[in-house]
């Protein structure tokens, strides 16, 4: 995954795309942008913006990985 620097809303938007891509046989596009906007919201104002989108997308795909393990 590779997001460069872009507004907020852009690496979020990437993030989902990518996560939904990859967990499309295990959870709905809505449920991966939930989480992947709720992740968001925990890390805002967190790190500093460079790191956003690296840290957007390992920690939405590790909370989504562990929820698919569940169910």
């Amino acid at each position: 995954m590779s997001v460069g620097t872009q507004e907020p809303e852009g690496i979020v938007e990437d993030v989902t795309v990518w996560l939904t891509n990859e967990f499309s046989a295990k959870l709905s596009p809505v449920a991966v942008g939930a989480i992947v906007r709720a992740t968001h919201r925990d890390l805002r104002e967190q790190i500093v913006p460079e790191a956003l989108g690296e840290m957007l997308h390992r920690l939405a795909r590790d909370r989504i990985a562990r929820l698919v393990q569940v169910l």
